[in-house]
């Protein structure tokens, strides 16, 4: 007989526009988006949960939601095929006569608590799907049991000068929080919020209810929830993770993220703490004897024949002799044809890039406000000998 409880189930927030990420996202959900080179973000939030022993994870999508869901299918690359639990994709869904999206991080939760009943789980953590990580949440589950947490929110100690950046948690010496401050002029404390939160299910299901019910409510954990159990005094505890964590919000925060992997601030090859990812096929990669590859990382199924320095390469892509790649990130499917020069780029998938085109350029040839990554847009077409300058968006 199963056994009807799950300890903690996971809920993952992946519906967000990502209009940040400009032309990257204008067709693609944001945790969708390729990264280093054979992976999607919303791989290392999943891969979290399965590492963690989470075996139950809802995924509310809502942004351009085709090609995330044709990715997670049944969720078996994973390991979340199973009969009770496993990944679900929760979209927004009718309720009576109406069809109402998501208004906020809180109410996609409230929208399907019936889903968080079906496994009546004593504790359920709150993910984000834009996020490039590797987190043990049973260590944090175990902290957040340990305290008798109703909220424990996982936190990263920055440089006090950023602080005013983010959303801080105030804490005794114990742990606990008293207060939370979002984007303080004048910080107390350098414990930023990474936007991963275990509750206890009884007390976050109460809270969302009420919250739903107040019309004046932005509907949103850090706005409403978290400023809600702080006022009636429930037990808040911050857990520190001190391992690398990336907001890949942004599109120079994304090609940030992919070059610290290629400069070993990011490890993706740890045995022990396995990426997984929807690997399709792929023959291996034909290098030419004529290219010349630094530092970088070429995906299986490319044909590379062209330089490529301190770039990533992502799978099935084609580089043709007499190109030049550098601090660049080719994303699957791109080709380049002959006689290109590309530098700090992100280059989109199934782009093409015609001969003799330049794209992007080193910073220092450039004043500092106008300088910034070019980014061609998934699918387009560059033609020949177009030149595209730094922080240019096509």
């Amino acid at each position: 007989m199963l056994d009807r409880q799950k300890e903690c189930i996971a809920m993952l927030l992946a519906g967000g526009q990502g209009s940040r990420l400009l032309v990257l996202t204008e067709k693609t959900a944001k945790p969708a988006v390729p990264f280093g080179g054979k992976y999607r973000i919303i791989d290392f939030p999943l891969s979290n949960c399965v590492n963690s022993g989470i075996d139950t994870v809802g995924i509310l999508t809502q942004y351009q939601p085709l090609e995330l869901n044709d990715y997670i299918g049944n969720g078996q690359p994973w390991g979340l095929n199973r009969n009770f639990g496993g990944a679900h994709i929760l979209p927004p869904y009718a309720q009576s006569k109406k069809m109402e999206w998501y208004k906020g991080t809180a109410n996609a939760i409230y929208q399907n608590l019936s889903f968080v009943e079906n496994y009546n789980p004593k504790h359920v953590i709150i993910l984000s799907g834009d996020h490039i990580y590797k987190m043990d949440y049973k260590k944090m589950l175990k902290y957040h049991i340990k305290n008798n947490a109703e909220c424990t929110i996982a936190v990263r100690d920055v440089p006090m000068a950023e602080a005013s950046r983010f959303g801080i948690m105030n804490t005794n010496e114990d742990g606990s929080i008293y207060q939370f401050e979002e984007k303080p002029a004048n910080p107390k404390s350098n414990h930023a919020s990474m936007g991963v939160y275990i509750f206890k299910w009884e007390i976050l299901r109460k809270y969302l209810i009420e919250d739903e019910a107040d019309t004046t409510s932005d509907n949103d954990f850090g706005k409403n929830i978290i400023p809600a159990l702080l006022r009636d005094g429930r037990r808040l505890f911050a857990y520190t993770f001190d391992g690398y964590w990336k907001d890949v919000g942004t599109i120079s925060s994304l090609w940030e993220a992919n070059m610290d992997i290629l400069d070993g601030q990011f490890n993706l090859k740890d045995k022990n703490f396995k990426i997984f990812a929807r690997n399709y096929a792929q023959p291996s990669s034909y290098i030419s004897a004529s290219s010349d590859i630094k530092h970088s990382f070429v995906a299986e199924g490319c044909t590379v024949k062209g330089k490529v320095k301190h770039s990533v390469v992502s799978t099935g892509c084609v580089i043709e002799e007499d190109v030049e790649i550098s601090d660049s990130v080719i994303m699957p499917g791109a080709v380049i044809k002959k006689g290109a020069v590309i530098k700090y780029a992100i280059i989109g998938e199934g782009v093409t890039v015609e001969e003799n085109c330049k794209i992007g350029d080193n910073p220092e040839y450039f004043d500092k406000d106008s300088w910034g990554i070019a980014v061609i847009g998934k699918g387009e077409t560059v033609e020949k000998n177009t030149i595209i300058r730094p922080n240019e968006v096509i």
